[in-house]
């Protein structure tokens, strides 16, 4: 668990690999908006820029890797992921794509150790964080968990997954069964 701990402790500050452009920027101050409609369109636009790699044959392992995840082929997703992350080491959509996989097959330490890339690579990538949550959760760290989900919540306030963390962690906080 000590990739979990790490994965956790890092800072959202930027990095040098995150997009950080006007264009990036103005789409996460819209997406941090708890109300209005520009939110939807901004988190659209923000993941479709993530899967963006540049290269026609790193998306075709982005989308082969996310093909074999839906045959419920973990082990070629892994493979897949795995052939994109090291053809394209800075590339965040590939270490969070093999990080799903690892994490599908239960191999939570691989999976935070990918989720921490992710992280070095975008800071501002809620979905890694939301998912960093949910595999704390599962192991019984719910401190850590409810702050990963509110770290999350932070970038995109709009996401049920990490909504209903935080409500579970605070309701079984309160003693409060589910």
């Amino acid at each position: 668990m000590t990739a979990l701990a790490v994965a956790l402790s890092l800072s959202v500050a930027a990095a040098q690999t995150a997009d950080t452009t006007p264009a990036m920027d103005d789409l996460f101050a819209e997406l941090a908006q708890p109300e209005g409609e520009g939110w939807a369109a901004a988190e659209s636009d923000i993941l479709r820029e993530w899967s963006r790699s540049g290269s026609a044959s790193a998306d075709l392992l982005l989308k082969r890797g996310y093909d074999a995840l839906d045959a419920g082929d973990t082990a070629g997703a892994i493979g897949h992921f795995t052939a994109l992350t090291d053809h394209a080491p800075d590339f965040p959509a590939g270490w969070f794509g093999r990080a799903e996989a690892f994490y599908l097959s239960g191999q939570f330490g691989p999976a935070a150790a990918d989720l921490e890339r992710v992280l070095q690579l975008e800071p501002r990538h809620w979905p890694a964080l939301t998912q960093l949550g949910t595999m704390l959760e599962e192991v019984g760290s719910d401190g850590a968990a409810l702050t990963a989900y509110l770290e999350s919540m932070s970038i995109n306030p709009h996401q049920a997954e990490a909504e209903d963390g935080v409500a579970r962690l605070l309701q079984a906080s309160r003693g409060v069964g589910i």
